[in-house]
């Protein structure tokens, strides 16, 4: 035992004496004395040798030597990611490294042009969940079950009986306002929905819109005209065509669908506009009487108007992108383009 201890204080003084530069030399103090095979381990090894009369001064001697050890390590410690050579290396006078300052992505960016022009008319934001029972996202906007429209929106099923889905329009959102009772609406909702279709330049599984609910006394189409030559006027300026063409939706009657010349290929054809010259942007018409009354607002007394646009669409106009698989593809070489629109 005294031939273990003689070589206890010999290592003792190894350790005060330890001065470590770098973290290849304190790596190497590890191994030494506190790894798997090193000299703290060896030595308490060596306790079943020790008489046991003595087995507890011996053990007193060997934690007073571990705890010295790793005092030593610990002291040092800053130096183990290579922190001492780091700094050993730094140059302070070189600049340094400036901040990169991110950007807002496309989509959003149209979102909140769009929003704004709707609150200079007086219109509020209502939001609403992306997962929606049947009733809020057909039945109540006069779709019944086996109505046929219902085959341009197939949608993602999260459960069945009752159905829950993936929305695929925020009019859900406006159902919801109107079942609250609180006349008279005036309401945007913008958001993200789905649809089950197939991904190419023009369409994707999901997208974003932003929908229109006005509801009051003596509301006529001539207010909804008004109201988006406005929308199209301040967003897009006037160098451009705008038509409406009379269309079918369910949950609107008169219905239309609003045009403007394709600011892409300048009205002469291209993929966008499917070579025709013109883009439709929104859907629109005034509130179906059978709606109203499904969500407890008096048809006789209130008459009101709905339109709807696919934001994507919008972005794809404004800056004359062709394909809109871009906008979900994270590709910092596209989203970087945009840096001076924030």
């Amino acid at each position: 035992m005294e031939q273990i201890v003689q070589q206890i204080e010999a290592y003792k003084q190894e350790i005060a004496a330890f001065q470590p530069k770098t973290a290849e030399e304190l790596e190497q103090y590890r191994i030494k004395f506190l790894g798997t095979k090193g000299l703290v381990k060896a030595l308490f090894g060596e306790m079943k040798s020790v008489p046991n009369e003595q087995k507890k001064e011996f053990g007193q001697v060997l934690n007073s030597f571990k705890l010295l050890a790793e005092g030593r390590y610990e002291e040092f410690e800053h130096l183990k990611n290579g922190a001492a050579d780091a700094s050993a290396h730094q140059d302070l006078t070189l600049p340094g490294e400036p901040h990169r300052l991110g950007t807002r992505h496309p989509i959003s960016i149209v979102r909140n042009k769009a929003i704004r022009i709707f609150e200079r008319l007086g219109f509020t934001i209502a939001e609403g969940p992306e997962i929606e029972n049947d009733w809020h996202n057909f039945t109540a906007l006069n779709l019944d079950e086996n109505h046929p429209a219902r085959d341009m929106q197939d949608t993602f099923y999260v459960h069945n009986n009752p159905d829950w889905l993936l929305r695929t329009h925020t009019s859900s959102v406006q159902v919801r306002v109107m079942e609250e009772g609180k006349l008279p609406i005036r309401i945007i909702c913008p958001g993200r929905v789905y649809r089950n279709e197939t991904i190419s330049a023009r369409a994707h599984c999901f997208f974003h819109q932003i929908e229109g609910l006005y509801i009051a006394e003596n509301v006529s189409f001539a207010d909804l005209k008004q109201t988006l030559y406005y929308f199209v006027q301040e967003f897009f300026g006037e160098n451009f065509k705008v038509r409406f063409r009379p269309s079918f939706f369910p949950f609107t009657e008169p219905s239309a669908e609003m045009d403007i010349s394709c600011l892409i290929c300048g009205g002469e054809g291209c993929n966008v506009c499917k070579h025709t010259g013109w883009v439709e942007i929104l859907g629109c018409g005034m509130v179906h009487p059978q709606v109203l009354e499904n969500c407890g607002i008096d048809s006789k007394k209130y008459t009101g108007f709905a339109f709807g646009m696919g934001i994507e669409r919008l972005t794809m106009l404004k800056y004359q992108i062709k394909d809109l698989r871009l906008f979900s593809e994270n590709d910092l070489r596209f989203l970087k383009q945009f840096q001076g629109a924030v």
